[in-house]
């Protein structure tokens, strides 16, 4: 007879379960109504000489989607791993459902799902497989199991794959079970870390569309995004971070007004003809190789200098978050 021992599970360095553990997981008490779900105060995190996250410091309220932007290297990812209690803080307060993460993160992680940058799901085992597996880690009861799978299974629309193998999924499919397994745990915390990278139109916006679900179930979530769109839409409140350093915080609303001009010229073409040093002193003009932006605060102005350039592409928008994220962090290529 096949004989099961119980070792230490470890998922994104922290142990989930344990041969002494009881069978039943023991959370701390419900703060779902707590003034905040995730407390930081003048966070550091410094590798040796070098500081990767200096003196940053944020709420985040519950039933909310909170968004962290930043290019590449500013500190998001270092940021993301000090608050799942991965890599210990140098420095400042760090709270998550009223706990110091770094004392009590057995707790705070079985309240937490996590969808990571890329997916990591065994290739070993079939959808469905992959689901139970993953709520063994958290200990959780065959019965409730039973009766969670299924109803996740159905709100990715994956049922009729539950059976299949994982190497029979397409990339969209893969991150939609990759969702449903951060949901296995029911958490109340869900970070998301960059989710619909490298998807099609049609699966990114089945991804909006779950995200919406889960923060009207009362999920907290915490998004990363190189796609200002899908922050732009989802998120209720974030933050712009470049060196480490917080730039920006508001809602997309507040942060367009405050960091931007309410309309948009691109100009694209011969666009050395233009003599930006002749326009308004109230217009602002940024080039980005063959292409000129021009901001103001003026739209008829703005489509009327639009009129007087023959043999150009000239589209006129209202200011998006991209555009604030662009003045803030530079247009300048990250590694």
């Amino acid at each position: 007879m096949a004989r099961w021992i119980l070792l230490p599970i470890y998922l994104n360095g922290v142990m989930l379960s344990s041969q002494t553990e009881s069978t039943s997981t023991a959370f701390v008490t419900d703060q779902t109504d707590a003034p905040v779900v995730v407390h930081c105060r003048d966070i550091r995190k410094n590798f040796d000489s070098t500081t990767a996250v200096a003196d940053l410091s944020f709420d985040i309220s519950p039933r909310t989607c909170f968004g962290l932007l930043g290019p590449n290297g500013a500190g998001k990812t270092t940021t993301l791993r000090m608050l799942l209690g991965q890599s210990p803080r140098s420095g400042g307060i760090l709270e998550v459902f009223g706990q110091d993460i770094s004392q009590n993160r057995r707790q705070i992680r079985h309240r937490t799902g996590i969808v990571p940058q890329a997916d990591n799901l065994d290739p070993d085992f079939t959808v469905k497989e992959n689901l139970s597996m993953y709520g063994r880690y958290f200990r959780l009861d065959p019965k409730v199991l039973s009766e969670r799978i299924p109803k996740l299974l159905d709100m990715v629309e994956l049922s009729p794959r539950a059976n299949d193998d994982i190497s029979t999924l397409s990339g969209g499919m893969k991150r939609r079970l990759t969702l449903a397994r951060a949901l296995v745990n029911d958490p109340q915390l869900l970070v998301l870390d960059e989710p619909t990278t490298g998807l099609d139109p049609q699966a990114r916006h089945m991804i909006w569309s779950l995200i919406h679900q889960m923060k009207r179930a009362g999920k907290t979530i915490v998004l990363t995004t190189h796609y200002m769109e899908e922050a732009e839409r989802l998120c209720d409140e974030l933050i712009v971070i470049d060196e480490g350093r917080l730039v920006a915080q508001g809602s997309p609303i507040e942060l367009i007004d405050q960091h931007c001009e309410s309309d948009v010229l691109e100009i694209r073409g011969n666009v050395s003809e233009i003599s930006v040093e002749t326009l308004p002193n109230n217009w602002r003009a940024e080039k980005a190789g063959e292409s000129l932006y021009i901001y103001a605060d003026d739209a008829q102005a703005l489509v009327d200098f639009s009129g007087n350039l023959a043999d150009m592409i000239c589209l006129h928008r209202h200011a998006s978050l991209e555009d604030v994220f662009l003045r803030l962090t530079g247009r300048a290529l990250r590694g």
